[in-house]
């Protein structure tokens, strides 16, 4: 009981860790495949009447 609001804090630490390693896979995946995707869009609008 003692330790319960150092273990909530610990908890919050690790979740924002996570989330910021999740942000920059995503941004690392979106910085390499960007602009192939991006034309990939192109194309399929392109492509629509």
């Amino acid at each position: 009981m003692l330790f319960s609001p150092a273990e909530k804090g610990q908890g919050l630490v690790e979740y924002a860790i996570i989330i910021a390693l999740v942000a920059i896979v995503v941004v690392v995946v979106v910085g390499a495949f960007g602009s192939k995707t991006g034309d990939t869009f192109s194309a399929i609008n392109n492509s629509l009447p």
